[in-house]
């Protein structure tokens, strides 16, 4: 039987995750206080001992770290991205500050990836400032900015077959395929009728994306073919956060894995409770209100400025990326809007 390892760290919320491709066990942490409302972020990098998780290096930052990527040609380097709109490249071979930083996106950046194909060492991100853009991490500025999308962004993931292609994921309800060659989008699908916060791209079929949605369904793509899904799986009672394609030769409906909210909010919830700069109890007692915070609610639980809206945040069961928008929209965040926002 596996043993399950747990390793807590009170004053966190965790938002991603992703293991080293060189070390095994080793494993890197983006995290924030306040659910991504407000406070500072944290990146942990953690091994897996006999004994449990052991942290080999923490490294704090101003603002909430939503994600994290490692570099594909240097076992020590990885890059996260934070509230405050800027991307930190990292050595963790060396317990210091971050070797560079990258400020271009002018809201918060909620997802960035490390490209996987040979030949080339690209970044991408997006952010809820609706552009998404590619950085050489040896270069200060970015090397492209796409626009199109109508809403802020939440997921973003190279291909790992073709070079300079990737995909996004919106609170538009699309999934666009972009191609840096192009320097503009290939394919746009709405792919869902609700916000969609995750997706992936299978690693052994380069023409199988899968997205995961608020409205809680997983849907399976053919970019061959878009007019329909080629699977859909429910099953999910709130809104699917993550979504990974599992690494088979064959992908099936049943070769994915989804990640569910759980005690962490939501993209949706996390942008909302992140308007405003210091959230309140009102604003956040507002956004847990619902059963299942979506995207929405969070940036509607941040245009509080009141401590009241931190009470309403949290009146929702788990905060969720919409949440924590609304939640950050307050220029105070109050009890009422964290509340809200959870």
């Amino acid at each position: 039987m596996s043993v399950v390892r747990t390793l807590r760290v009170p004053g966190r919320h965790g938002y991603a995750a992703e293991f080293s491709p060189y070390l095994p066990g080793r494993l890197a942490c983006a995290a924030a206080q306040n659910y991504g409302i407000a406070g500072c972020g944290t990146l942990l990098v953690l091994d897996q001992t006999e004994s449990g998780l052991q942290i080999f290096r923490s490294f704090d930052w101003n603002d909430g770290l939503f994600d994290v990527t490692w570099s594909e040609n240097n076992e020590h380097v990885l890059v996260t991205c934070s509230g405050d709109g800027s991307l930190q490249l990292w050595d963790t071979a060396k317990a210091t500050g971050p070797l560079q930083v990258y400020r271009e996106h002018t809201q918060e950046v909620y997802s960035v990836d490390w490209s996987q194909t040979r030949g080339e060492q690209l970044v991408v991100s997006g952010s809820w400032d609706h552009t998404v853009k590619v950085w050489d991490p040896t270069v200060q500025n970015s090397l492209y900015t796409f626009t199109g999308h109508e809403s802020v962004i939440y997921s973003t993931i190279w291909s790992p077959h073709i070079p300079g292609c990737f995909a996004s994921t919106s609170g538009d309800q699309t999934l666009r395929i972009w191609d840096v060659k192009m320097a503009g989008v290939r394919i746009v699908i709405p792919a869902h009728h609700t916000e969609i916060l995750s997706c992936d791209w299978c690693k052994y079929n380069e023409n199988l994306v899968v997205t995961g949605a608020v409205d809680c369904s997983l849907r399976g793509w053919d970019l061959r073919n878009v007019r329909q899904p080629v699977f859909e799986l429910l099953g999910h009672k709130y809104a699917i956060r993550k979504v990974k394609a599992r690494q088979c030769s064959a992908p099936t409906p049943t070769s994915v894995a989804q990640a569910r909210q759980c005690s962490t909010p939501t993209p949706t919830s996390v942008a909302q409770a992140r308007q405003c700069s210091t959230p309140t109890p009102t604003c956040v007692a507002q956004a847990r209100q619902c059963s299942a915070p979506t995207p929405t609610s969070v940036a509607q639980a941040r245009q509080c400025s009141t401590v009241t809206s931190m009470a309403q945040a949290r009146q929702c069961s788990t905060p969720t990326p919409t949440s924590v928008a609304q939640a950050r929209q307050c220029s105070t965040p109050t009890p009422t809007s964290v509340a809200q926002a959870r």
